[in-house]
């Protein structure tokens, strides 16, 4: 932090900045700095300035080209918050514009402050985070690790947690909930911290199904707190799809705990209707992707329970604790003898089950996670009934789904939509299936290059998915 004593510092500007043990180039180099580095200044050598750093505890010499002289007083204030203006959209200046933020937050009468320094703060600590998530080089992973460790310095703290294989590194958004709780706050400081407090990628994977479920609903009522109207279209549209990703596992963790769903699934596809893609901009449809997979996920949960109109129907019971026990039945022959019965931890969407007319096959939404729902076909063989399930990727994937789309006539094929996100990127397949043994006969990034679709699809799976949005 800032000593309160010190109305004159240094702030460090280039990353690997020496300091010397004197005051000359070949003298030993006592530590390395990096950008947002904060000295105290005791004195000046010629060229150099006498420092000492507090948070290594160590005194030294550094060129005064490699730092900027701040003045932490009232006069000075304006001028610090212009720099922190520019550098807040600056990537890679995140620590050095958090310094100086922490500057003019020092500088600045108490009467004067609003939440912009504070969003400032929040927005750059979230972005560095995402940095340090993302970015894999070993160069710019020692710089961001020294950024993070500057960052540190002013009290801002961070999660971590392993997700696929790969830490995932989080700001814990205090900067956000006080510009939440600031009244004086304009919408889009308001939707910048509610957008910073319920990222999906910062939600601990191995957190337990009721603290998740508090979670989820704590993300959501965040969110609706910000007011539509006086919002950039950016920042509404983004906040739109988070909303809609957010709802979508609120659905899952109603259905899980055997509440009603439908509200919440319909909430989630309502959000994500209202998402203007175009003012998003190539980053921004990233999460507008993440967000219609999520939605496309648990869209069922949007469905109320019917029985199907074919040959084929399911029916559910209770197995062991925790498990869903699905019948497939003859609907002529409904009985205590099933043609098959398989148990399964995930959500058993009995809406989705859909017959092929010879009854020989039927396919089936199953969604074992909130991100994640596969497809259940049941096929009538020589040697008896069989399920196989259908993931909706195979290379890494931690996102997606993959849904039933229509039956050719004659029951020998099957049209199946995926959407997946795999290794960072985002798929969308659409395939015509042989139902005897699952593989694809054709396939397709759109179903318009598909004749099957254009003829076969179901009419309702048109109607409902997310998968032509």
């Amino acid at each position: 932090m800032l000593t309160a004593t010190l109305t004159t510092i240094a702030i460090v500007t280039q990353d690997r900045a020496s300091l010397r043990a004197a005051a000359r180039d070949a003298a030993p180099q006592q530590a390395t700095l990096w950008q947002g580095d904060v000295l105290e200044i005791r004195g000046q050598r010629g060229d150099y300035l006498q420092v000492y750093d507090h948070r290594r505890e160590r005194a030294g010499y550094i060129s005064a080209v490699q730092v900027r002289r701040v003045t932490l007083s009232p006069g000075e204030a304006p001028g610090l918050l212009a720099i922190v203006r520019f550098l807040r959209d600056v990537p890679g200046s995140e620590a050095l514009g958090i310094s100086y933020a922490a500057a003019y937050l020092k500088a600045a009468p108490a009467e004067s402050l609003t939440a912009e320094p504070l969003d400032a703060i929040g927005t750059m600590a979230d972005r560095l985070t995402r940095r340090a998530s993302t970015e894999r080089t070993k160069a710019g992973d020692a710089a961001i690790a020294a950024h993070l460790d500057v960052m540190g310095q002013f009290g801002l703290k961070v999660r971590s947690f392993d997700r696929n294989g790969h830490m995932q590194i989080c700001y814990d958004g205090e900067m956000f909930r006080r510009v939440l709780a600031m009244p004086a706050a304009v919408a889009d400081e308001q939707a910048r911290a509610a957008l910073g407090l319920t990222r999906h990628e910062c939600v601990d994977p191995g957190i337990g199904p009721s603290d998740r479920y508090r979670l989820d609903s704590w993300r959501a009522t965040v969110l609706d707190q910000v007011p539509a109207t006086g919002l950039s279209p950016l920042l509404l549209s983004q906040l739109h799809a988070r909303r809609a990703g957010v709802w979508s596992s609120v659905a899952f963790e109603q259905s899980r705990r055997g509440e009603p769903p439908q509200a919440a699934a319909q909430r989630a596809m309502q959000e994500l209707a209202a998402v203007n893609a175009a003012e998003l901009g190539d980053d921004g449809k990233v999460e507008y992707t993440d967000a219609a997979v999520r939605v496309g996920a648990v869209r069922w949960a949007a469905e109320f329970a019917t029985r199907g109109a074919g040959k084929l129907t399911v029916t559910t019971a209770p197995g062991a604790p925790g498990e869903t026990c699905v019948s497939l039945e003859d609907t002529k022959q409904v009985g205590p003898n099933p043609l098959l019965r398989r148990c399964t931890y995930g959500i058993v969407w009995t809406a989705s089950a859909r017959s092929n007319a010879a009854g020989t096959a039927l396919a089936l939404a199953v969604q074992p996670l909130d991100t994640w729902r596969e497809l259940w076909v049941f096929r009538k063989a020589s040697q008896g009934w069989t399920v196989d399930v259908l993931p909706p990727g195979a290379s890494n994937p931690d996102l997606g789904y993959v849904e039933f789309a229509g039956w050719t006539p004659g029951a020998k094929r099957m049209l199946v939509a995926r959407e997946v996100r795999a290794d960072g990127h985002f798929r969308r397949r659409f395939e015509v299936l042989r139902v005897d043994t699952l593989v694809a006969d054709k396939q397709a990034g759109s179903p318009e290059a598909l004749v099957d679709f254009a003829r076969w699809q179901d009419a309702s799976w048109k109607h409902q998915t997310v998968a032509l949005r």
